[in-house]
């Protein structure tokens, strides 16, 4: 997969380059926001990040003269500015997801493969895994053709799992992105999800590899 970061403090790109390097990304480097604009617009690449304080042309101009050239590329920020209304320009100009500084190199990773995940087709709202289907408008489930009367609790699991197929995901992620990052939760609590869900959707659909989490395969 190929990256454009757009960031213009060496140190910052130099260890956001080698941390996706690292997670077998290509990386392209622009330092300011002319550069970032003129490789966007004429370079194909799976997903950018994309720094709003940049020399020459700030971040937001960049982002909003790609979306209205058509550019439908997955855009995630970064910023060190992180107000809440910030945020809201930024995604109502266009960006996909939203990470203010300073953050962890594993959650930028992480965010990053869902982006380009759902820009390949995951974005769809009926969301499929073999015989799973998962519908996030309606918030429903059904297999094999047959709606599933789930929880609350057990929809949004399913639905994280889904969102990343073929991903081990830990117990502790799956805790947060239920909970909330406040409240976590007992991860003792997922294997009693994930437990009543075996029980409505069958065995061979969730799967636990031992040590590492729990994942939904493509073929479910």
């Amino acid at each position: 997969m190929r990256v454009l970061l757009v960031e213009d403090e060496p140190l910052i790109s130099d260890d956001i380059s080698a941390a996706l390097r690292d997670a077998g990304f290509i990386v392209d480097l622009a330092r300011d926001g002319e550069d970032a604009w003129f490789k966007g617009d004429t370079e194909s690449y799976d997903a950018i990040i994309l720094d709003l304080g940049l020399p020459r042309m700030d971040g937001l101009s960049v982002l909003k003269r790609w979306r209205a050239a058509g550019l439908v590329t997955p855009i995630l920020i970064l910023s060190a500015r992180g107000s809440w209304m910030e945020r809201v320009d930024g995604i109502e100009a266009g960006a996909d997801d939203y990470l203010p500084k300073p953050f962890e190199m594993a959650e930028l990773i992480v965010r990053l493969r869902a982006l380009i995940r759902r820009a390949a087709g995951m974005a769809q709202p009926v969301l499929q895994a073999g015989d799973l289907m998962v519908d996030t408008r309606r918030m429903t489930i059904a297999y094999a053709g047959q709606p599933v009367r789930v929880t609350p609790l057990e929809f949004r699991l399913v639905d994280y799992l889904v969102h990343n197929m073929n991903r081990t995901v830990s117990a502790g992620e799956l805790a947060e992105h239920l909970h909330g990052m406040e409240d976590t939760g007992d991860t003792n609590a997922i294997e009693a999800i994930v437990s009543r869900l075996r029980r409505k959707l069958g065995p061979g659909v969730i799967n636990t590899r031992r040590g590492f989490g729990y994942v939904i395969e493509a073929d479910a």
